[in-house]
This record gives C-alpha cells, sequence and structure tokens, in this order.
C-alpha cells in the first residue's frame, strides 16, 4: 500500500458531513484528523476498546462483527468507500460493542471526538448533519432485521445481489458482480450459513438465473432473477 502522504483537509471537505463548512473549520477538524492504513486481516479495534473518535473509509473495505460464546463470528456491517462509523459509541462514551476487521488494504481517516464536539457547540448544522447520518445507519438496520425476519434465504441472497449489481429489479439482460469479500462473510452478513449460501448459488445457477466463478457471478436475467422466489 503506498505511503504516500495524503491532502487530509481535502478529503474532509469531499465528506457529506463537512460538505457546508468553511475552509477553517476544516483545516480545525484536520489539525485534529489522522490517517490509519491497514492491511488485509487487521485489527482496527477490538471489542470493548474506548472510541476516541468515529471512522471514515476513503479505500478499501472495513468488516464489524462480534464472536458468540461458541466462537462463531456474526458479521454485522461491511463498510466500504465514503462510509463512516463509531459515531453512535463515540456520542454514547461507551466501549466498542464490536470489532473492526480490514478485508483488503484499507485507507481511514480518524476524526477525533474533540473535534466533533468542538464543532457542535458552535454549528447546529453540522450536528443536525451528524443526526441524520446516524438516523440513516438506523433505518438500514431496522429493514436488515426486518429482511431477516420475514424474506426467504433465496430473497436474502437475491436482494445482496441485485443491490451489488445497482440494477433496477426491472432491468433486462446480463450484469457481472465481483463479490467484495469471501463467500463465508457474505453469508454472516445476510444471517445464512455457508451452507446455505451455496446451497442457494446452486439452486440460482441449475435455474441458469447465474453463473458463479469463484468470487465473479454473472446475473443472466434480472427481471427474472428479482421475479425468482425458490
Amino acid at each position: 500500500m503506498s505511503q504516500n502522504k495524503i491532502d487530509i483537509p481535502g478529503l474532509l471537505s469531499r465528506m457529506p458531513l463537512f460538505s457546508a463548512m468553511s475552509a477553517e473549520d476544516i483545516e480545525q477538524i484536520a489539525e485534529n484528523t489522522r490517517e490509519k492504513r491497514l492491511k488485509k486481516g487487521e485489527m482496527l479495534f477490538q471489542r470493548g476498546d474506548h472510541p476516541q473518535g468515529f471512522y471514515y473509509v476513503i479505500f478499501g473495505q472495513i468488516k464489524l462483527a462480534f464472536s458468540s460464546p461458541q466462537g462463531n463470528e456474526k458479521v454485522v456491517e461491511i463498510l466500504g468507500a465514503h462510509q463512516s462509523f463509531g459515531e453512535a459509541v463515540m456520542f454514547m462514551d461507551r466501549p466498542y460493542p464490536v470489532f473492526a476487521e480490514s478485508l483488503g488494504d484499507t485507507l481511514l481517516l480518524h476524526v477525533s471526538s474533540e473535534a466533533v464536539f468542538d464543532q457542535i457547540e458552535h454549528d447546529a448544522g453540522f450536528a443536525r448533519r451528524m443526526l441524520a447520518g446516524m438516523a440513516i445507519r438506523l433505518h438500514s438496520m431496522v429493514r436488515d432485521v426486518e429482511s431477516y425476519s420475514l424474506r426467504s434465504s433465496t430473497q436474502r441472497v437475491i436482494g445482496y445481489l441485485l443491490q451489488q449489481s445497482h440494477a433496477a429489479p426491472c432491468q433486462e439482460g446480463e450484469q457481472t458482480i465481483d463479490l467484495p469479500t469471501s463467500k463465508q462473510v457474505i453469508a454472516s452478513r445476510l444471517n445464512l450459513t455457508p451452507e446455505t449460501l451455496s446451497r442457494v448459488f446452486h439452486d440460482l445457477s441449475e435455474n441458469k438465473l447465474i453463473t458463479v466463478q469463484g468470487k465473479q457471478i454473472m446475473l443472466h436475467d434480472v427481471a427474472k432473477l428479482s421475479r425468482y422466489d425458490g
């Protein structure tokens, strides 16, 4: 991974959270922001660690997960470029309830809690934007829980594939996608066992809806795939 010095103020100014800030305010935030580079499989923090701010992903992927007493891993979220995390526990001043691990070479910005709290004190708009961002994440998690409770394993997998393809449900024709991480991690994210995920992929392949070649998946007909219910 390149160790070239990055333009922290420039990156901060492109974040939606900081988009309405003056150049002066951005510089102040930048003084309390540090870059963090991780290699694949490297831990960012452990469950129980105390937050000192929040993170923003520039490139790469971060897995948020926890381990059960039986040693099984449950993936809570997979975060990619232009996504932030850690804001809620920072405000609650509570330890992290999950661990964070890189799924590939990753560059993050760590914005200190001191910088955030100082900005909130003199910019109500900043506070509103931060609350809006956390609300969007909360709604996304509620949708996930609803999906796990009400949708079949096949529907969950199809929904994930369509999400990765960024295709409209009615779109026709073939599309090829590259899975962003391992099938085991994706299975955990969808609240499935790896065996169930493999079985769904096999069923979709047998029905000529997809072709799986390692991490590359060809969707043969997005419209048909979106209507399929196993």
